[in-house]
């Protein structure tokens, strides 16, 4: 059974990021470290190379306080 790709995929607001990072006062790597993943895997969401799981994402918008999933994230097509 051939598996389904996925139409979207849903990838971090580095813009947005790295203003409340800077709210908070917070470096990448101590962000990294609050939602539980490595500083390199943090780089690789922020440009973009790599999308956030469903769980990760929930992290972010609790450590962050976030209201708004499209206040942090971007929901992007995929070409099938």
């Amino acid at each position: 059974m051939k598996r389904r790709r996925p139409s979207s995929r849903v990838k971090l607001n580095p813009d947005r990021m790295w203003e409340l990072q800077n709210r908070r006062h917070l470096s990448q790597n101590e962000l990294a470290s609050l939602v539980g993943t490595s500083s390199g895997y943090f780089s690789q969401l922020m440009c973009g190379t790599r999308s956030p799981s469903a769980a990760l994402r929930r992290r972010l918008v609790d450590v962050l306080g976030v209201a708004d999933f499209d206040d942090l994230f971007i929901l992007e097509s995929v070409e099938s």
